[in-house]
C-alpha cells in the first residue's frame, strides 16, 4: 500500500508522523478508455486476421481451408497483431491526434507483413507474392476502416459527455483562458473544471470556469474537483512553478499536457530531449528532399494513372451527360497559379452555363461577398447536370490529368485563381511554395464552408507537416468526405 507522511500533532509542543494510505482512485476516464481499447483491440485482430483469411481465399481458391504455413500464420496473426499494436502504442492511442494513429497503424500492418516475408525467406516456403500484396493492402484497409469506426464512437460518447477528461487548467492569463474555451468543443477530449493561479497572472480571468487555489496547492485542488488531467498553458507560469505540477501529477497519478510555443505541428516531428536538465523539443524539417520529391511524384503518376483507367466510363457517361443537358464544351479551362507561382490550365468538368467566370463581379456586388474565394450554396450559373456533379465532386476528376502531366499533385493546397494572388498578404505566398492538389485538408476539413482565412491557415499546416503518410492520410479521409456531401456547392 502506498502513503504519504502526514502531520497529526495539532496542538502538541512537537510533531508526531505517521504513514497514512493515499488516496485510492480509479480513474473513470481513463479506466473508460482501457475497457474501450480491450474491444478495439478484439475489432483489431478480427479485422486484420480476417482480412489476411479473405486474401487468401480470393488468391488460391473461396473457402478453401489454408493448410501448412499458412495455417500457422493466420493462427499466430492475432498475438502477432496484439505484439505490433501495443509495440507502437496504439492502445492508448487518445493521447496522439488521428494523423499520428493512421502513420503507426501503417508501421504496425507493414511491419507485420514484413515479418511473414522473414518467415518465407528463413523457412524456405514460397509464399505468393500477389497473396501478400492483396494482404497487406486489405490489412491496412480493414484496420484503418476500424479504427474511424471507433473514432466514430468516441465522438458520439464525448458529444454526449463522456469519455472527455475533467481538466484542471494551470494558468490564468490568456492561452489559459483561450484552452478553458477550446474545451467546450466535444471533438477536444478534455473538459475544463477549475483554473488554479500562478505568479505569472497578467488577465482577469473570463468565464464560467472558476479559480480554485495556487499553483502551489494543485494537489488540493486535484482532489477536490475530482480531476483526472491537467493541462498547463505554458506561458503562465516559470520554471519553479513547473516543479509543483511535476509533482502534483506524480503523486496524484493524472494526465498531464503542457503546451509549447509552436506553430501547429504533427506529433511525428517533435522529439523530447534533455539538455543539461533542461528538456527542449527538437523539431524535424520537413523541406522535401531530393529523394522524397521522387517518391511523392512517382506516387501521384502511379494513383492518378491507375485512377484514370479505372474511371474512363464514368469520365464517358459525364461528358454525354453535360453535353446533352447544356450547350457549350464538356471540360472547363481555367488558368491557376500553381507551384512557385507557374501558372497553369486546371480541368474540370463544365458545371455552369458558357462565360459564368465572366459573372463573379456582379455577383460579389449582388450578395456582399468579400471573401478571396467566391462561392454561393445557390449559385444561379450552375447547370442541372453541375450541381450534382459538384455535390459528388465528380467534376474534379479531369484533374487527374493534371496530376500525370505534373501541374498538379494528389495532395496539396488549394489552386488559387490569378486574381486571388493579387490580392494575397505576404503570408499568404508561402502556400504555393509546393505543388497545389486534388485533395488537401481544406477539403477534408469542411471545403467551401471554411473561409479563406481557415483555408490558408490549413493549407500551411499541411506544408509544415508534409510527409507520404500524412498524404495516406488526407486521401484515406477524401472519400467518407465525398460521400457525406459536406461542403460541396
Amino acid at each position: 500500500m502506498q502513503g504519504r507522511i502526514e502531520d497529526v500533532g495539532v496542538g502538541a509542543p512537537t510533531r508526531s508522523l505517521r504513514l497514512a494510505p493515499a488516496r485510492e482512485r480509479e480513474t473513470s476516464v481513463r479506466g473508460a478508455y482501457r475497457s474501450l481499447y480491450r474491444w478495439i483491440a478484439l475489432t483489431d485482430v478480427l479485422s486484420v486476421a480476417g482480412a489476411l483469411l479473405v486474401s487468401y481465399w480470393a488468391r488460391f481458391g473461396w473457402f478453401e481451408v489454408p493448410g501448412g504455413t499458412f495455417a500457422v500464420l493466420l493462427l499466430a496473426s492475432p498475438i502477432t497483431i496484439l505484439a505490433l499494436y501495443t509495440g507502437f502504442h496504439l492502445y492508448d492511442a487518445y493521447r496522439y491526434a488521428p494523423a499520428e494513429e493512421f502513420r503507426r497503424i501503417i508501421f504496425a500492418v507493414s511491419m507485420g507483413v514484413g515479418a511473414i516475408l522473414v518467415v518465407s525467406f528463413w523457412s524456405k516456403t514460397d509464399y505468393s507474392r500477389l497473396w501478400l500484396a492483396m494482404s497487406w493492402a486489405s490489412a491496412l484497409v480493414a484496420a484503418l476502416a476500424s479504427r474511424r469506426l471507433w473514432h466514430s464512437y468516441i465522438h458520439r460518447q464525448r458529444v454526449q459527455g463522456r469519455l472527455s477528461f475533467p481538466t484542471v487548467v494551470v494558468g490564468t492569463n490568456a492561452e489559459a483562458q483561450h484552452l478553458a474555451k477550446l474545451m467546450e468543443l466535444p471533438s477536444f477530449g478534455f473538459r475544463a473544471i477549475a483554473l488554479v493561479s500562478t505568479d505569472q497572472v497578467t488577465d482577469v480571468p473570463a468565464g464560467d470556469v472558476p479559480v480554485m487555489g495556487t499553483v502551489a496547492g494543485l494537489r488540493d485542488v486535484i482532489r477536490e474537483v475530482g480531476a483526472e488531467c491537467v493541462f498547463v498553458a505554458a506561458t503562465a507560469l516559470s520554471a519553479n512553478e513547473m516543479g509543483y505540477v511535476a509533482k502534483a501529477v506524480r503523486l496524484e497519478g493524472v494526465e498531464v499536457r503542457v503546451t509549447a510555443t509552436l506553430p501547429e505541428v504533427l506529433s511525428s516531428r517533435v522529439a523530447v530531449q534533455s539538455l543539461g536538465g533542461v528538456t527542449a523539443l527538437s523539431l524535424r524539417p520537413v523541406r522535401l528532399t531530393g529523394t522524397q520529391v521522387v517518391i511523392k511524384r512517382a506516387f501521384d503518376i502511379a494513383v492518378a494513372g491507375l485512377g484514370l483507367l479505372l474511371v474512363s466510363p464514368v469520365l464517358a457517361a459525364i461528358a454525354i451527360a453535360i453535353k446533352v443537358t447544356s450547350p457549350g464544351p464538356v471540360l472547363f479551362r481555367q488558368k491557376r497559379v500553381g507551384h512557385r507561382g507557374r501558372p497553369f490550365t486546371i480541368l474540370k468538368f463544365r458545371t455552369m452555363q458558357v462565360g459564368a467566370d465572366q459573372m463573379v463581379e456582379e455577383l460579389r456586388a449582388q450578395h456582399g461577398v468579400e471573401d478571396l474565394m467566391f462561392k454561393m450554396k445557390d449559385d444561379p450559373r450552375v447547370t442541372k447536370a453541375g450541381r450534382f456533379l459538384r455535390k459528388v465532386s465528380l467534376d474534379e476528376l479531369p484533374q487527374l490529368i493534371n496530376v500525370v502531366i505534373g501541374d498538379m499533385s494528389l495532395v496539396g493546397p488549394r489552386p488559387p485563381l490569378p486574381e486571388e494572388v493579387t490580392r494575397y498578404e505576404d503570408w499568404q505566398f508561402d502556400r504555393l511554395e509546393v505543388p497545389p492538389g486534388i485533395s488537401g485538408l481544406w477539403q477534408v476539413s469542411g471545403r467551401a464552408d471554411l473561409s479563406f482565412e481557415d483555408c490558408v491557415r490549413l493549407d500551411l499546416f499541411y506544408i509544415e507537416n508534409w510527409s507520404l503518410a500524412y498524404d495516406l492520410y488526407i486521401l484515406a479521409k477524401t472519400l467518407p468526405v465525398l460521400v457525406s456531401k459536406r461542403g460541396a456547392y
